[in-house]
């Protein structure tokens, strides 16, 4: 699978989210659900981020929509 990571340093928790600044220029914002994080999570720590594709499930997923799109197909033809 091909992936990315990302570095975040926890600049402020507000309201339930966390702002994150994306390492290491620190200037890119990301909003994030502080109840998503580790309970144990503060102001300054650095977090890592791992972003990957899982083709399988998205594979599943084009699957599922096109067999619904294909009902839906089948139901408006006998109408």
């Amino acid at each position: 699978m091909i992936g990315i990571r990302l570095a975040m340093v926890v600049d402020r928790i507000e309201e339930g989210l966390a702002v994150l600044l994306i390492r290491p220029d620190e200037k890119k914002e990301v909003y994030w659900p502080q109840e998503l994080l580790p309970s144990e999570i503060k102001e300054g720590q650095i977090i890592n981020f791992e972003l990957e594709i899982d083709q399988e499930a998205t594979e599943r997923a084009e699957e599922r929509v096109s067999d619904l799109i294909q009902r839906l197909k089948n139901r408006s033809e006998k109408n």
